[in-house]
């Protein structure tokens, strides 16, 4: 199969979609690989690299998009990008759908085979390609929590882990899936009183094993979570409805009884974001004010530490990439029930009950395509 892979164009989004000894793992199976010059530098990985892996190097996109049967990205094609998109094509990446109309109708006039990493799901309910990137961005949104906390950007003037004989910043976090475990982490290893909000009882119950002492656990509704926003001093947004827009947690109205200086980072912002006054911002302007708290709303925040994202990355969707390049999509995912759940769009249709819920579209089920 002819493989391209395109240097990401999204605003300070440094990864790339595959390593170069995942190039040479592509290569070795007998696939052509044709790859923009310079995709990899972002992340560290020089041209000669994947020279030596058996990559063809090109100048610019247009070559890259024009011979592949098979685009591999990190981020959804943006907007310049449409245009390059042929019928047929089979495109491997984020989209985030449910949150972007103009995106969607995009790819549903482009006539490509649109195969979403956050929606590859296992039989257990796991998110495999989504995983190592709420990860990283579960950690980077107490990182970038406790940065604008500072006063200089408009935060309380707070550190989260307090000194002794001074209490400690309180950290309130929504959904108790891959961000809010990682999040609870990190915050609490900082010194941080952490409060961790889920629908689950049984997901409350398992992070009541792993999570230390100063990480309480609270059972989510629209009471608890408007009582717990008036004294937070850092919220995180990290709840997830695979495919689909997240719900609005945290109204407009709401900001008005949180803290001067409080800190809201929604990291579900590509699925729209799970609070009303969120919008997507970018890594050169990322904070914007609103009622006196400051929001942190980056689209692609593990793009800011692009050598781990890229190799956490790879290290899960480069077995996917593998499947998809040397059985073709469709028998790709009539072997595997859990890529099968990745399709998105396909030839105009959408195939994801996400999307259409969020649009109002037609929903065909995949399977259908499969012949």
């Amino acid at each position: 199969m002819k493989i391209g892979i395109p240097k990401e164009i999204k605003p300070n989004e440094n990864r790339v979609s595959v390593v170069p000894s995942g190039v040479a793992a592509l290569v070795s199976a007998g696939h052509n690989v044709t790859m923009e010059s310079g995709a990899g530098v972002g992340a560290g990985f020089e041209d000669a690299l994947y020279q030596a892996a058996g990559a063809q190097l090109v100048d610019g996109a247009e070559p890259v998009w024009d011979s592949a049967e098979m685009i591999i990205k990190v981020k959804e094609p943006i907007e310049p990008e449409w245009s390059r998109i042929r019928p047929g094509q089979t495109l491997f990446t984020y989209f985030h759908f449910a949150a972007n109309r103009p995106l969607t109708e995009a790819h549903l006039a482009s006539g490509a085979t649109c195969i979403a990493y956050e929606t590859v799901q296992l039989p257990s309910g796991e998110l495999p390609l989504l995983t190592p990137m709420s990860e990283v961005a579960g950690r980077l949104a107490v990182q970038e929590g406790a940065h604008y906390l500072e006063k200089l950007y408009g935060g309380r003037g707070m550190l989260l882990g307090g000194v002794p004989g001074v209490l400690p910043a309180k950290v309130l976090i929504l959904g108790g899936g891959v961000v809010g475990t990682q999040a609870a982490k990190m915050a609490a290893g900082l010194g941080a009183q952490v409060t961790v909000m889920d629908l689950s009882l049984e997901r409350l119950r398992q992070l009541s094993d792993i999570l230390p002492a100063n990480v309480q656990l609270l059972f989510s509704s629209r009471h608890a979570i408007l009582e717990q926003i008036r004294t937070a001093d850092l919220v995180i947004g990290g709840v997830l409805v695979t495919g689909a827009a997240a719900p609005k947690l945290i109204r407009a109205d709401d900001l008005k009884s949180m803290q001067p200086g409080a800190v809201i980072v929604d990291v579900a912002v590509d699925q729209g974001g799970c609070v009303e006054t969120t919008h997507p911002t970018t890594h050169a302007d990322p904070i914007y004010i609103i009622d006196n708290v400051v929001h942190y709303a980056v689209a692609n925040m593990p793009g800011a530490v692009p050598r781990t994202s890229t190799l956490a990355l790879t290290n899960a969707t480069l077995p996917y990439a593998l499947q998809l390049a040397n059985k073709g999509w469709q028998q790709a995912l009539r072997d595997n029930s859990a890529l099968l759940k990745g399709l998105n769009i396909v030839g105009g249709n959408v195939t994801c009950q996400g999307i259409a819920d969020a649009f109002g579209f037609n929903y065909l089920p995949p399977e259908q395509f499969l012949s």
